[in-house]
């Protein structure tokens, strides 16, 4: 038996309960692995709340990072006893062991804490898919990056520093705009006490920008266009404010020809080849040290706390990554 947290209805954080379940045996192709630290994502909420739907009862969580217990058959790139981080797995992270499919699953380095990868690995692929991928951010290129000060928002900032590019993060109070910016944020606008689009323009002598990158949705969005140059690309990753929905394309041609993208982790990660390839970048970052993922104290929280977490995480209260740790 190992215990877990499941949902039996969509809701708030408090449908999540604390339970017992006994863990299947790995199939062939899958791993046990037993969780050291879990990775708290913003949309663990959506797939508590119902935004994305879930078969219930169910449970929550897609990222951990722990060792190897047992293997299925067939399993050969990793055996019992490795330091293994995984993300995007089947739902039910929010475990003390987990069955995971070895496609989701790279060997952690010796040099990465387990709870510096459960912190970092889906936000920092997440980053490496948006900087590297979806557009190319090349040095010198100023930038817009939304909730600068989030799990994703301050890795993006240490990375774009990396690249050697400019990166201007928006955050919801001064405190957080100072966090981005001792993270690597070219510049910041503080969006409660601001005007976004009139900040960038400022910023960038009134050419704007190439590319947003927009992980809070419905209340940035046309923000977000405003900030762009004539034939832009806005990238549309998350909802944190709520989805997009009833988009008038006529927008796009109105504000200068725009581009507009919805992308996913799950578009760019389609083999184990592109996870091992895109996970050694994120890991030799970390390994120099470009990249700092260590969490705040008070952002972890004993498995048995997940709704205070999630209260925690949904009041915007928290800076950078958070975790339960079993």
């Amino acid at each position: 038996m190992v215990k877990r947290i499941q949902i039996s209805q969509h809701g708030g954080p408090e449908v999540m309960q604390l339970i017992d379940v006994d863990l299947p045996e790995p199939a062939a192709g899958e791993v046990v692995v037993e969780n050291k630290a879990i990775g708290i994502n913003y949309i663990d909420t959506y797939m508590r709340s119902g935004l994305y739907p879930a078969q219930l009862p169910t449970g929550l969580g897609t990222e951990a990072a722990g060792v190897v217990k047992r293997v299925g058959e067939g399993v050969t790139a990793v055996k019992p006893g490795d330091r293994v981080v995984y993300a995007h797995s089947a739902l039910g992270a929010y475990s003390e062991s987990h069955v995971v499919s070895v496609d989701k699953l790279a060997v952690l380095p010796d040099c990465i804490t387990y709870e510096q990868a459960a912190a970092s690995f889906l936000k920092g692929l997440t980053v490496h898919y948006l900087l590297r991928q979806t557009y190319v951010i090349q040095p010198d290129e100023i930038f817009l990056f939304h909730a600068a000060a989030g799990g994703v928002g301050l890795i993006a900032c240490q990375w774009a520093k990396a690249l050697g590019a400019r990166l201007i993060g928006t955050a919801g109070s001064a405190e957080k705009a100072a966090r981005a910016k001792a993270a690597g944020a070219w510049a910041t606008i503080n969006y409660r006490e601001e005007n976004v689009a009139e900040r960038v323009s400022a910023l960038t002598n009134g050419k704007m920008v190439r590319v947003v990158y927009d992980s809070v949705g419905k209340d940035t969005w046309e923000t977000s266009l405003d900030c762009l140059q004539r034939r832009g690309l806005m990238v549309s990753f998350g909802n944190a404010s709520g989805p997009v929905t009833g988009v008038n394309l006529g927008i796009l041609n109105q504000k200068g020809s725009l581009y507009v993208t919805r992308p996913s982790l799950h578009g760019y990660i389609t083999s184990r080849e592109s996870l091992i390839n895109a996970s050694n970048e994120l890991f030799s970052m970390i390994a120099s040290g470009a990249i700092n993922v260590d969490v705040p104290e008070q952002q972890k929280f004993a498995l048995k706390d997940a709704q205070q977490a999630h209260k925690t995480l949904e009041s915007r209260a928290t800076q950078g990554s958070s975790l339960l740790i079993p």
